[in-house]
């Protein structure tokens, strides 16, 4: 193991820094192997330094020093200067402003982590957040120190027709060298440093604009590989309807002349946010509807709106510190998931959105990994980027917005943007302007930003014939996690309604005259009650409503109550919550059938129930696709709690996948046939939502093992006119053994083996089949021609794939699948280790497993944990699951 401890930040060690930068020039001259870049500083003392010092320490990594200046005189290291491992430490400062001058050269061709400036297909591109600035050149790499920057980038003319970097362009021409170029940038808006990007490559544009409210001309421009314009058109439009909603929904106008976003094939992340140059990953801008599914073209919108959203919510206004990241990030995912409610089907939006929450947050709250959504301390910022601080910090936002109400919450964010537009701020000032503007106390709110794990609602109701009134009793627990061990009570906005007969919404009022205002009671206390007035004991409690708060509810519903309410609960969120309370009953009682060795059983009535929603046309296509889907995986074992047989939760779900098949086969057909979309593919929502009914249903039929169910899908797949069909028929028919499995999977693997988008779709299907022969075919795909250990897309779809979607072969009896993970960590681990870290996510739940299994996992914990050149990012994961 490693011998030495990696430093821990912690938040309550904050101070600002002793000094600041108020304007940045910086002149690259690309190359390959030694791009030179020569900074020019202009620097003074920070008045509100807590510490003054007359010594200045920059951030820099992966450098070689040529040069530093002083007001212009050469300094001489030893005496004026030192340089470290990883800082540059300069002596004798003056105590008024002064400007400092650095020539440095990095090796773009060399960074294979992708942090900082790289090399990506011949193109350069930088990634700087969190920390990849300081690989770039030295300097004040923290996002509390904000400058205006200007950019001169230099390249031969041939090898980089295209120079583009933040801000507005200013000038471009020949440079003195002879066939080179050169363009000059200027960004007026002050920002950290890990918002600085720079493109330099032989790209193709496609090109638009947009008129803001206020009759100002915004250029748009996408860059891509060349031959691939063709792919951006719903990208673009994706970009002017984030830029025409932030104005209508927030009043945010966009403050550049040009926006730009370039599509990169090698990258960490999604997206990122640049100022005025996003950068991408290729496979969230690329898309024509025989190369990108109906999934696809959801996730560039999202995240088009996403990388947007963030001028304002990030950029504008900034981090005062890393452990503010939810800030920007969860305010921006409440953002984009508003966006898409709108563009789409809300409720759909809504149950997606809170399933992924489930899968991925859940387990995280309620494992070794759990950290507030502000967390307290980290070695390692990269593996903060989390599903907490993202998908919970987007619930925290969504809660306060339940609290204040739609109006509430515009005036908390336009009095937000009035008092820190140009600062790097806090969730303290974020959550002082919400409260603020509607003059409510949120200070027993703000308890969610620090308190870790995720609380336990269990709900009690009972009618008193005697005063005709129903009593709702509340406790909340939320048990002790890893990083904290005593709990407080938080306050918890519950959405309620009263179900009666046919349907219809009961308006129900307190019983001591109080006000329910909104729908939503409020429980602030670990033990809490409320009687209600006018219901009757016919009416059913529908609560938590469009999942009013990211809580565990547990209720006392009988099954008679949520039967009826999965048929008749006006809230249709609820309405399918109802339903998958019953699907997940179900399975855990087949589950522990299997597991007694006895025969699993089916249960007809429930078939029936989710067939009735399924079959009512009066409701959204894409509704009833959602409806028909099974709990998750993270869903039951959430239930189960621990000793999980992954392999008897993976033949639980296929015998119950196998009865509501057989017992609705005639609906099924019915729908699959009704749902076929005519013409030209069309990405709306409509559409979108019959498709994906379509593929729901398909997926049940085949779950019959009928050979002609199979020939159904054999055929789905050769009449398919778009991406989206040509995956639902791979999906229908991936763990099926068959022929026609074979055939469709070889001849969509000829057909598009050299598109490098299109052929991850296939390795991750590969990886995620739960037939018993997929580790044999995962140590394929390592070794397959199109796979690349270094591209993260790559790694994606094989690895992330198999390890987390892939529940019955990753945690094969044998334990070769935790082995082939862990060899492939450590590998990664050499030259990225932000990927690698987050593969090691995949063993967070060992303690969880059943002995054996949790047995041989741990084994794998300790052999990666054992390797003596493990990077601090994967140490600080691994040092954590292990506990």
């Amino acid at each position: 193991m490693r011998t030495e401890t990696p430093p821990i930040i912690h938040l309550k060690d904050y101070r600002p820094s002793s000094f600041l930068i108020d304007e940045v020039y910086l002149a690259f001259t690309l190359s390959p192997k030694a791009t030179k870049v020569t900074s020019q500083l202009k620097m003074r003392p920070n008045p509100l330094a807590r510490i003054k010092d007359d010594q200045l320490v920059l951030d820099g990594e992966m450098l070689k020093l040529k040069a530093l200046k002083l007001d212009g005189t050469l300094l001489n290291e030893g005496d004026d200067f030192e340089v470290g491992e990883d800082t540059l430490t300069i002596f004798k400062l003056p105590s008024k402003a002064f400007t400092l001058e650095v020539e440095t050269v990095c090796n773009p061709e060399a960074n294979k982590s992708l942090s900082g400036l790289y090399r990506s297909s011949g193109n350069y591109c930088t990634q700087c957040e969190a920390e990849g600035f300081r690989r770039i050149t030295y300097y004040l790499d923290r996002p509390d120190v904000m400058a205006v920057f200007t950019v001169r980038l230099e390249a031969p003319v041939d090898d980089c027709p295209v120079l583009l970097s933040n801000g507005n362009l200013q000038e471009s021409g020949a440079a003195r060298k002879e066939g080179h170029h050169y363009t000059l940038w200027h960004d007026p808006h002050p920002k950290p440093s890990y918002l600085f990007a720079l493109v330099g490559g032989d790209l193709a544009s496609v090109t638009d604009s947009f008129t803001t409210a206020s009759g100002r001309e915004v250029e748009l421009g996408i860059y891509v590989e060349k031959g691939k314009e063709d792919r951006c058109e719903w990208a673009m439009d994706s970009l002017k309807r984030s830029m025409k909603w932030d104005e209508e929904r927030f009043g945010r106008e966009y403050d550049l002349d040009v926006f730009n976003i370039v599509a990169v094939s090698d990258f960490n992340m999604g997206a990122m946010e640049n100022k005025g140059l996003n950068i991408f990953n290729d496979k969230l801008i690329l898309a024509l509807p025989d190369t990108a599914t109906d999934n696809d073209y959801m996730a560039i919108e999202s995240v088009i709106a996403h990388e947007y959203f963030h001028n304002w919510t990030g950029n504008r206004i900034t981090c005062r510190d890393w452990f503010q990241l939810c800030l920007k990030e969860g305010l921006t995912v409440y953002r984009d998931q508003e966006f898409s409610a709108d563009e789409r089907n809300r409720t759909v939006m809504r149950i997606m959105d809170v399933r992924r929450l489930k899968a991925t947050q859940f387990p995280e709250d309620g494992g070794p990994l759990a950290h507030p959504v502000r967390p307290e301390q980290y070695m390692e910022i990269n593996n903060f980027y989390t599903a907490t601080v993202y998908q919970k910090g987007g619930e925290l936002c969504r809660m306060i917005e339940t609290i204040v109400g739609t109006k509430g919450f515009r005036r908390g964010m336009d009095l937000y943007f009035k008092r820190h537009d140009g600062e790097a701020a806090t969730v303290e000032d974020f959550v002082a302007a919400m409260a603020d503007a509607n003059k409510v106390d949120l200070t027993h709110f703000a308890r969610w930003y620090s308190q870790s794990g995720t609380p336990e609602l269990i709900a009690k109701y009972s009618f008193n014939e005697a005063d005709k009134t129903g009593t709702l009793s509340f406790e909340q627990v939320t048990p002790p996690t890893q990083d904290q061990a005593k709990k407080q009570a938080l306050h918890i906005p519950v959405r309620l309604g009263f179900v009666a007969s046919g349907g219809r919404d009961k308006k129900a009022k307190l019983a001591n005259g109080e006000r329910i205002k909104d729908d939503v009671i409020h429980v602030t206390e670990s033990s809490q009650s409320f009687k209600f007035k006018s219901v009757t004991a016919r009416n059913v409690p529908s609560i938590l409503r469009d999942f009013s708060a990211p809580v565990n509810l547990t209720i006392d519903y009988s099954e008679k109550d949520l039967y009826f309410l999965a048929q008749n609960d006006a809230n249709l969120f609820n309405r399918w919550q109802a339903a998958q309370t019953l699907l997940t009953k179900q399975l855990l009682s087949m589950i522990e059938r299997i597991r007694d060795g006895k025969a699993p059983g089916g249960n007809a009535r429930l078939a029936r129930l989710i067939g009735k929603t399924v079959l009512n046309s009066e409701l959204d296509a894409a509704y009833r696709a959602v409806f028909l889907s099974l709990p998750t995986e993270a869903d039951l074992i959430r239930a189960i709690g621990d000793n999980i047989d992954p392999t008897a939760n993976g033949r639980a779900r296929k015998m119950l996948s196998k009865s509501i098949g057989k017992t609705l086969r005639e609906g099924l057909i019915e729908q699959y046939e009704a749902n076929q979309t005519k013409g030209a593919y069309s990405p709306d929502s409509e559409s979108e939502g019959k498709r994906s009914l379509q593929a729901a249903c398909l997926g049940f039929l085949t779950a019959t093992e009928l050979e002609e169910e199979y020939q159904r899908a054999c055929v789905h797949y050769n009449q398919s006119k778009n991406m989206t069909d040509a995956i639902a028929a791979l999906r229908a028919l991936n763990n099926h053994k068959s022929a026609e499995r074979d055939a469709v999977f070889q001849d969509f693997h000829d057909k598009w083996v050299d598109d490098h988008l299109v052929i991850d779709k296939w390795f991750g299907l590969q990886a995620m089949c739960a037939l018993p022969a997929t580790l044999k075919t995962v140590r394929q795909l390592l070794r397959h021609e199109k796979f690349n250990l270094q591209n993260p897309n790559k790694v994606r779809a094989v690895l992330s794939a198999f390890a987390g979607s892939n529940p019955i072969q990753f945690n094969r009896p044998d334990g070769k699948g935790y082995e082939l993970l862990a060899k492939q960590i450590l590998k990664i681990d050499r030259f990225n280790p932000q990927i690698a870290a987050r593969l090691c996510g995949a063993f967070r739940s060992w303690q969880k497993l059943e002995p054996q299994r949790q047995a041989m996992m741990k084994a794998q914990l300790e052999f990666i944990a054992n390797d003596p050149k493990l990077s601090k990012d994967s140490t600080e994961i691994v040092k954590k699951i292990l506990g």
